[in-house]
């Protein structure tokens, strides 16, 4: 598999998406390749952003989560929540990269990717395109964030090998492998959390993967949630005091 990082301008707010497509992916683009794009530079261009003078970041964090926790004590100003029935940092504002704004998490996500491929696949005549929304995240216990997918399109989300054998023709009962955030890592370790000035990386080769034509149904875009009920981390969740938006 190789992904490789591109290199665009600063993007800034209220930039068309589609022109930064058009003059950065047409000469990378072919078939069976999959497109990542960072989803901060879809909501700078969405203008998803607000000013730090306008309120604090606590505010905005209850105002843009689904679900916070209600602790005693917060030391490092990081809120642990629920978006888009994703457990992340914060509601996934981001303050890096930012000309003094929080960036918040883009709008319809899962939309912007299937149009996305669209716009590309009818641009340049391509059948077979994945499109690939990514974040960072952190998982429980663990230094460092990694990639995790938001939004995609154009290819199946999983690939199981339930039923498949192990080593010793044992048939597999319940393991899948998460194409989307494994696709994710991949991507947001090349294009960087800094200066890099890489939004965009284009995966190819990728192994286990299977294209389609038509976006994601409904069913396949909740097959890749679990809800905090059925969740292995259950018993911890389940105890912590949530605060949920009602707004």
């Amino acid at each position: 598999m190789q992904v490789e990082a591109i290199y665009t301008h600063r993007v800034e707010c209220g930039e068309t998406l589609e022109k930064i497509l058009d003059r950065y992916v047409s000469k990378l683009l072919r078939e069976e390749v999959v497109l990542a794009i960072t989803s901060k530079i879809i909501s700078v261009c969405q203008k998803q952003v607000v000013h730090k003078t306008a309120c604090s970041k606590e505010e905005l964090v209850k105002r843009e989560a689904d679900a916070v926790v209600d602790v005693d004590c917060n030391p490092h100003g990081i809120y642990l929540t629920i978006k888009d029935d994703i457990l992340i940092p914060s509601a996934g504002i981001d303050e890096s990269n930012g000309d003094e704004v929080y960036i918040l998490y883009p709008k319809d996500v899962q939309k912007t990717a299937i149009s996305v491929w669209n716009y590309l696949r009818t641009k340049f005549c391509i059948k077979h395109l994945g499109i690939l929304i990514t974040d960072s995240n952190i998982a429980p216990m663990r230094l460092g964030v990694t990639g995790i997918a938001l939004g995609w399109c154009g290819f199946e989300q999983l690939y199981s090998y339930v039923g498949k054998p192990d080593l010793y023709s044992r048939p597999l009962q319940v393991t899948q492998i998460n194409l989307l955030d494994a696709l994710a890592a991949s991507a947001v370790l090349v294009m960087g959390e800094g200066a890099e000035q890489t939004p965009m990386a284009v995966i190819r080769d990728v192994p286990k993967i299977r294209f389609l034509t038509r976006p994601p149904t409904i069913e396949e875009e909740r097959s890749v949630k679990i809800s905090v009920e059925e969740d292995l981390y259950s018993p911890l969740l389940m105890k912590a005091r949530w605060l949920k938006n009602v707004g």
